[in-house]
């Protein structure tokens, strides 16, 4: 085996590995890079490898950092099977065009507004593009053995980060190998725990929160706070949530606390089309889930769905108090972005974020303090109250990671480890050499190892 490192090497996004195993070359996980300017470059500079050389792409799970360069990958010459979970597949069908409609929106916006340095503005690839790319989707269930011939075999296993995401283990007639996507959490609100791995002989595992511990308290707490603050000084919750996933679980802890009458019945809005589609798909996939059908009914009802873009800039018009969640989590795009030109500017207001944010994100930038965001151009003035519950990320922390690597009953030959910030990704390396002992190292950006 030889496994080449294409993303996900000094930030936590552009996910993308290729395993050479035999004859076969196989792409695991086909992201974007998203955050600062240095790392979103990298989408537009042509990829080492070429598409056509590949023989197929396994995707961990949907979230666009693992799935979203998938659509110029097929554009440029990729026609073999996309092996993914079924929830994955269903996830990628709102979120890939989704993609597509955000980038083709902001080159349509820079045109129009003369702010791209480039004329015209272009966008990455288009809904075209990744209608296409969808047809290569390739569904297969968990811990089902897939051949991919000349001795090479693939298997998922549930790892409980979002709905359809994967464990991805690939065996060649010498070696294995599992990379580990990102990891769930072993006591979260919706997902179940991440299935117990035994061996490997090699593991590329995440390190998001390689540096941090999450808070131990109910974000029940923070969040009935949070909102009975706002409310009470007549301003509104704006929440940038993921689509997929904390949109779910905000949802659910608000239909918690509205339910024991923690907070007022406030009108709540969730304004994303993509997150109302994620949100039925939920309800489709209730084995990954600890959810039942009435608390999935719950859960749906508990906001007025926002499809049109009439709806949302209606929103910006209303004068009283509300909480909105809108699309997108880092604040790096998508309709949360206007309601933050909006609302932003009014110390009445708060803007809650809920789960990490990578560095070059608005997200990042608000939360660290920021006194103003560029959004279309300009600089908006950040007066509204900022928080942020941490302990609502869909990423196990460092200590998680640790009891799950426990499991293993024979220790990997080596772990790279990857999709973390520098500090965050070191950190993990010295916390698994200190507590297990096990080889461990930080790969760096296009480097290749031979995996003997």
């Amino acid at each position: 085996m030889k496994l080449t490192f294409l993303g996900a090497t000094g930030t936590v996004t552009g996910s993308k590995y290729l395993l050479e195993a035999n004859s076969k070359r196989i792409l695991v996980d086909c992201g974007l890079f998203q955050g600062l300017k240095q790392h979103r470059l990298k989408n537009w500079a042509l990829l080492p490898i070429d598409p056509a050389s590949v023989d197929a792409v396994v995707l961990t799970h949907a979230h666009i950092d693992h799935t979203g360069y998938l659509p110029l990958f097929v554009r440029n010459g990729f026609v073999g099977k996309v092996y993914c979970s079924f929830g994955t597949r269903d996830l990628c069908e709102i979120l890939l065009p989704d993609s597509a409609h955000l980038q083709e929106e902001a080159a349509r916006f820079a045109n129009k507004h003369g702010f791209s340095k480039h004329s015209p503005a272009l966008p990455l690839y288009t809904k075209a593009d990744a209608i296409a790319a969808l047809g290569l989707l390739t569904p297969v269930n968990f811990e089902q053995n897939i051949d991919l011939g000349d001795g090479v075999t693939l298997r998922l296993f549930a790892n409980g980060h979002i709905l359809g995401s994967a464990f991805v283990r690939i065996h060649d007639t010498k070696n294995s190998i599992l990379f580990s996507g990102d990891i769930g959490r072993p006591k979260d609100l919706l997902m179940k725990p991440p299935t117990s791995i035994k061996e490997a002989n090699y593991l590329v595992l995440e390190s998001t929160y390689g540096d941090r511990v999450h808070d131990k308290t109910d974000p029940k707490i923070k969040l009935t706070d949070v909102i009975n603050r706002t409310i009470s000084r007549g301003g509104k919750v704006i929440i940038p949530v993921f689509a997929v996933g904390r949109a779910q679980e905000l949802l659910y802890y608000i239909h918690l606390l509205k339910a024991s009458a923690s907070i007022p019945d406030v009108p709540v809005y969730l304004n994303s089309p993509m997150a109302v589609d994620a949100t039925e798909i939920f309800n489709r996939h209730r084995g990954e889930h600890q959810l039942s059908a009435s608390e999935c009914e719950a859960l749906f009802q508990t906001a007025h769905m926002v499809n049109t873009v009439e709806q949302s800039k209606a929103l910006n018009e209303n004068r009283h108090p509300m909480i909105i969640l809108a699309a997108s989590g880092m604040a790096s795009g998508g309709r949360v972005i206007h309601h933050l030109k909006a609302f932003a500017p009014n110390p009445n207001n708060t803007i809650l974020f809920a789960g990490f944010q990578a560095a070059g994100t608005r997200g990042a930038t608000i939360v660290n303090g920021a006194d103003s965001i560029k959004i279309h151009g300009e600089y908006i003035p950040v007066n509204a109250e900022i928080a942020l519950i941490s302990n609502l990320s869909a990423h196990a922390d460092y200590l998680e990671i640790l009891d799950w690597l426990r499991g293993f009953e024979s220790v990997p030959k080596r772990t790279f480890i990857t999709h973390g910030e520098p500090v965050a990704a070191d950190a993990m390396r010295h916390h698994i050499e200190e507590t297990l002992h096990w080889d461990v190292c930080v790969p760096d950006y296009l480097e290749t190892v031979e995996l003997n």
